[in-house]
């Protein structure tokens, strides 16, 4: 199931990026990322409502907070950034380079999670470093 849920973000990570670079325009990046941001939070909070899943507040820890909330830092900044480079670059470059992230992600689940990596995983990768370095080359 994993897949598909992956695939699915996929699909909307891209309608993101040209959803954004049209919305964007006039506008500061960092209004667009509040705005952005508001919707989101209004989605989540709106999931776990009908879901029932409100009740789980109370098994919250210190290490839960202390993580979700750096990852929420971890987020807003990224986005900011993101809103930022399509303000003024184009979205088949800014996109692409974005997801360098992907690569970034992998050495660190290996680093810091002690998460194996399969050779094709890690030459997936390596495509991604090497095709955001061809597009970073003026």
């Amino acid at each position: 199931m994993w897949k598909i849920y992956a695939l699915l973000s996929a699909f909307f990570a891209a309608g993101t990026a040209i959803l954004a670079k049209i919305g964007i325009k006039g506008i500061n990046g960092n209004l667009a990322t509040a705005i952005r941001t508001v919707v989101v939070l209004f989605i989540a909070w709106g999931i776990v409502l009908f879901s029932g899943e409100l009740k789980e507040l109370k098994t919250l820890n210190k290490n839960n907070l202390i993580f979700l909330g750096l990852s929420g830092l971890a987020t807003g900044l990224s986005w900011i950034f993101y809103f930022k480079a399509l303000e003024t670059g184009d979205v088949a470059k800014v996109a692409p380079i974005d997801k360098l992230s992907l690569a970034i992600t992998l050495g660190l689940a290996f680093l810091i999670l002690k998460e194996p990596i399969e050779a094709k995983t890690l030459f997936g990768g390596l495509l991604i470093v090497i095709g955001s370095v061809i597009i970073l080359i003026k």
